[in-house]
């Protein structure tokens, strides 16, 4: 977090399976003893969709704890709650509720929950605190820091362990202490706050909604990258072994297919935390009462951190009871929001897109060309990043790059080499050659695209889009928009040049954009 994968594998994704993401638990189950952390507090059993309210009374402060709700129990919302008040949760000041998803599935998706305030909340409130035992981190699955930090460094990112944990500990079914919030990550199927999945999950049909976007290609390269964690998951199997005697089954590449450790990767992408100022055993977490039950957006300031034996949420901002509760997403633009979490943040200030500009390596001054830009910050192959507003800047940081690419006479390339800062010579015949280039590059971007900017604005209001069609027509018209105003900043550049009509210099070398 795809083509991503032939049309037999892609309707393996979108098949029967595809909704038990940690995959189906073994018919030969293997029994140990797992003894369950013992309750911090003494709690009063509470409604199914309600979680540790904090307007409990002092007569239920006394009251015995709540024996946990079995794994029979078809309620997950009974089982889950349940679940984490017997193991420790201390009192909060949230609820779980529910909020429907679109039919996709003939009318067997179950709504999602999210985490909403139990009470009236006001900035500085501790929402939640969940204990670290509770929490899943590679010192949890490793039992070694420097297990943790070999394999991490070397093949195997920390949610490929993370995910293989899961998906072995989904094996023992009933009989494992996580059996309640697997069940709960399987319901939200990695599917984030517009109930879509990310698009490593999307059917290659699904993925031409992406066509023009970066992030089908995005796309593309990450479902390789998640195919060779897989073939390296024997490897944890045999570093770690003394995690895996627990699991008296075959080894990893063996024991789940590729695509079933696909969709248990994305879930783990989809609800991951990234936790500060701890080691690096337990940077990345698995939080209940965390995604993708919180809300993610980029413009919120609270986020999950790490405090002492716990990890604890303090809101930035007041809530009314029932209001779901929102957390940092960090800053990420909206492709990686899609890629990760499956939805699009309108008004995410760190939303951007990339051009990226490569010195010619064929131009006989290509070394020469190549000390100037690392002299004035730039590489040889630089991305420029376009942020909505700031189109004109970034034209603006991109025009004394794209000079040096149209300098031909070696004693002009001299003199810039023996002068300080940017001195490329600036004419209305070479800067002309360097507006139309960009010019060209921009038309030629927003031509990719199956849909105009109009097109898709009439879609959006229409209303009728199917989610992951909404979602992926959203991103794309929020790049279109970028590119636009990056298009009418060139032509404004234009313009304001001393002769419009002035004939462009001729560029052997100019540099590439793509």
């Amino acid at each position: 977090m795809a083509s991503v994968s032939p049309a037999a594998a892609a309707a393996a994704v979108s098949g029967p399976h595809h909704s038990r993401l940690l995959l189906p638990s073994s018919p030969r189950r293997f029994p140990r003893y797992r003894p369950r952390p013992r309750a911090r507090l003494r709690l009063a059993a509470c409604h199914a969709d309600t979680l540790l309210s904090s307007s409990s009374s002092p007569s239920e402060a006394r009251a015995p704890p709540a024996p946990a709700v079995g794994p029979s129990a078809e309620s997950a919302t009974d089982c889950f709650v349940d679940w984490l008040r017997a193991s420790g949760l201390p009192g909060g000041k949230v609820d779980i509720r529910e909020r429907p998803v679109p039919c996709l599935r003939e009318g067997k998706d179950l709504p999602l929950r999210y985490v909403a305030a139990g009470d009236d909340l006001q900035a500085g409130d501790v929402a939640f605190e969940v204990p670290m035992s509770l929490v899943v981190t590679l010192e949890r699955v490793l039992g070694d820091e420097s297990v943790a930090e070999l394999l991490t460094n070397n093949k195997l990112s920390e949610l490929a362990c993370l995910a293989l944990y899961l998906m072995y500990e989904k094996k023992q079914g009933k009989d494992s202490f996580w059996y309640p919030y697997i069940k709960e990550l399987d319901r939200h199927r990695g599917r984030g706050q517009l109930a879509v999945e990310s698009p490593l999950l999307w059917t290659e049909s699904e993925l031409d909604y992406l066509n023009g976007s970066p992030l089908k290609d995005e796309v593309i390269a990450r479902d390789e990258a998640i195919r060779r964690e897989y073939n390296e998951l024997d490897t944890l199997w045999f570093m770690a072994g003394s995690l895996f005697q627990q699991y008296p089954f075959d080894i990893p590449t063996e024991a789940f297919p590729f695509e079933i450790f696909k969709q248990a990767f994305v879930a783990v992408q989809s609800c991951v935390v990234h936790l500060q100022k701890v080691s690096l055993a337990r940077r990345f977490a698995l939080v209940p009462l965390g995604p993708p039950l919180l809300t993610y957006k980029s413009n919120c300031k609270a986020m999950l951190t790490a405090d002492g034996n716990s990890v604890r949420l303090v809101v930035d901002r007041p809530y009314k009871a029932g209001e779901p509760v929102i957390v940092w997403c960090g800053p990420q633009t909206n492709s990686r929001l899609v890629l990760n979490y499956g939805f699009v943040d309108e008004d995410n200030p760190f939303d951007r897109i990339s051009i990226e500009a490569s010195l010619n390596t064929e131009d006989p001054q290509y070394q020469e060309k190549r000390m100037v830009a690392q002299r004035n910050g730039k590489l040889a192959i630089q991305n420029f990043n376009l942020f909505v507003g700031k189109e004109k800047q970034t034209v603006a940081e991109m025009l004394p790059y794209l000079r040096l690419g149209y300098i031909s006479d070696p004693d002009e390339m001299q003199f810039i080499l023996s002068s300080e800062g940017d001195t490329c010579p600036v004419s209305p015949c070479t800067e002309r050659a360097v507006l139309d280039q960009l010019v060209g590059y921009l038309e030629s971007r927003l031509a990719g695209y199956p849909t105009t900017l109009d097109q898709d604005e009439a879609m959006l209001a229409d209303g009728s889009l199917e989610p992951k069609k909404e979602v992926a027509t959203r991103l794309v018209r929020l790049e279109k928009k970028m590119l636009h105003a990056c298009l009418q900043a060139a032509n404004e550049f234009i313009n304001d040049l001393p002769d419009h009509t002035v004939s462009p210099c001729p560029a052997p070398y100019a540099p590439e954009l793509k």
